[in-house]
């Protein structure tokens, strides 16, 4: 997998709302199939389905309308819900550095039809098309976000955690958040009262494997390996109003 050219769109990528409700040719849709096979999971072990649909099988409560959609299907296993953003932002990427528009949509659902092409759980879904506003940002002050000590407090590792930054997430939310103990990175995932818990646990913990997906491009462009792990300690010193998500490794 190319991430470098990942890499480099992270920092121009946005969300595209206006489509031209015309397919993308045969020839596009094959190179983008042919990605879908190169996708790294975060978690190996989780079964995913990844579908490419049209707007007629799905269930949008979005004004959102694209000819294609992608569809993720996953087992329902810890951490699958981080798995399939982890997942699908690399096909974001792709689909932008192709000169294709994509957006994350949450309110949305297969048919019945799209739902029984698989036997894993409906997780998410991705509208993409040709794009009838600017695909990318001329600049990266263009992105509304937090500032990086809003999300880490970490210092001296501004490179790589700009990437995470610039992630998007649902209601551009940005819910993460990253401590370094010694040699490793722990990220957590701020908590959420009853209430907002019914929409945003769920996507939450999308987002989180979405925002990952961008350190781990970021790792590689570096000549980094980026790898993960479960730390009973990390989940223990949880910060206040967070939970906990992974750790994280970086090696040469």
């Amino acid at each position: 997998m190319n991430t470098d050219m990942l890499y480099h769109t992270i920092f121009k990528r946005k969300s595209i709302r206006k489509y031209d409700e015309s397919p993308l040719g045969e020839s596009m849709l094959s190179e983008i199939s042919n990605f879908m096979l190169e996708l790294e999971p975060m978690h190996d072990h989780i079964k995913t389905e990844i579908k490419i649909v049209s707007r007629y099988d799905i269930k949008n409560l979005t004004p959102i309308k694209a000819p294609h959609y992608m569809i993720v299907f996953s087992e329902n296993k810890k951490d699958y819900l981080t798995n399939a953003g982890f997942m699908l932002q690399q096909m974001d990427l792709f689909l932008s550095s192709k000169g294709i528009g994509s957006c994350w949509i949450g309110m949305a659902k297969p048919n019945k039809g799209a739902l029984k092409s698989s036997e894993l759980e409906f997780v998410i879904m991705l509208a993409f098309g040709k794009p009838i506003e600017s695909l990318h940002r001329a600049h990266v002050s263009e992105f509304k976000r937090k500032n990086l000590n809003e999300i880490t407090n970490i210092m001296g590792m501004d490179e790589l955690f700009e990437t995470a930054r610039l992630a998007p997430s649902a209601t551009n939310s940005q819910p993460w958040f990253f401590i370094k103990d010694n040699h490793k990175i722990h990220v957590y995932c701020v908590k959420t009262n009853a209430i907002k818990a019914v929409i945003y646990e769920k996507v939450n913990k999308i987002d989180m494997g979405i925002a990952i997906c961008h350190l781990w491009i970021a790792a590689a462009h570096l000549g980094k390996r980026l790898q993960w792990e479960y730390n009973e300690s990390a989940v223990e010193h949880s910060p206040k109003g967070f939970y906990y998500i992974s750790t994280l490794h970086i090696t040469a």
